[in-house]
C-alpha cells in the first residue's frame, strides 16, 4: 500500500491549493522546467481538459491579455474555478476533440501559443489498446499543434510509453526547435505515463 502514500499526498495538495485533481502539479512542473507560461499573454489550447486542473493553473499563470480554450467530452468541476470559467478569457467546448466539428469549433479560435493536452482513453486492461488509444489521442493533439499552433508556439501532451511512441517524438523534434521527454514528479513511479514537449514551433 506504500506505492499509493504519495498520490494521496499530491490529491490533497491540490484541493487544499484549489485545484481539483493531483494532474495541476504535472503542468507547474513542466511550467517550471520549460518556461510554458513565463509572461503568457496570448492564447492556449487545454485538449482534454476534464476535470479542469490544467485550464485553473493557465488562467491562473496567463497575463490578463491571455485566453485560453478548452476541450472535452465530459463537463468541468466548478468546485475551484470561483467564477474563472464564467470570464470572457475562458472558452470551453464540450464534445469529442477527434470529432471534425469540434476541431472547427476550436480553429475559431486559434492560432494558439500553446497547444496541451492531458487527454487519456478509459482504460481496458489491456496494455496493448491502451497504448495504442492512447497514441491515437496524442497524434491528434499533435495535428492539432501542426495546423492551430503560432509559430514559436509551445507544445506538451501525454503518452503512456510503448507502441509507436518514439515515432512521435520523433514529429515532435521535426516541428518544433527542440523536442523533449519529460516525467514530472507527481506522475505515480509505477505509470509508463510521461510528456513530451515541443518548443519553439518553426
Amino acid at each position: 500500500m506504500v506505492q499509493y502514500s504519495k498520490p494521496d499526498f499530491w490529491s490533497l495538495k491540490a484541493h487544499k491549493e484549489g485545484y481539483p485533481a493531483r494532474s495541476v502539479y504535472k503542468l507547474k512542473e513542466i511550467d517550471e522546467k520549460f518556461g510554458m507560461f513565463n509572461h503568457f499573454c496570448g492564447k492556449a489550447l487545454d485538449l482534454g481538459a476534464a476535470p479542469g486542473s490544467w485550464s485553473l493553473y493557465i488562467l491562473r499563470r496567463m497575463g490578463a491579455s491571455g485566453s485560453l480554450t478548452a476541450v472535452d467530452l465530459s463537463p468541468l468541476s466548478r468546485q475551484y474555478d470561483k467564477g474563472l470559467f464564467d470570464g470572457a478569457r475562458f472558452r470551453f467546448i464540450q464534445g469529442d476533440m477527434t470529432a471534425t466539428d469540434i476541431r472547427e469549433a476550436v480553429l475559431t479560435s486559434g492560432p494558439f501559443n500553446a497547444v496541451l493536452c492531458d487527454a487519456a482513453q478509459s482504460t481496458t486492461g489491456n496494455s496493448s489498446i491502451d497504448t495504442l488509444r492512447s497514441l491515437a489521442l496524442a497524434e491528434t493533439a499533435l495535428e492539432y499543434a501542426e495546423t492551430a499552433l503560432a509559430p514559436g508556439g509551445s507544445f506538451v501532451v501525454k503518452v503512456f510509453q510503448g507502441g509507436d511512441t518514439a515515432s512521435l517524438l520523433k514529429r515532435i523534434r521535426g516541428l518544433f526547435l527542440q523536442g523533449k521527454s519529460f516525467k514530472p514528479e507527481a506522475c505515480r513511479k509505477e505509470s509508463f505515463e510521461t510528456y513530451y514537449i515541443g518548443l519553439g514551433k518553426k
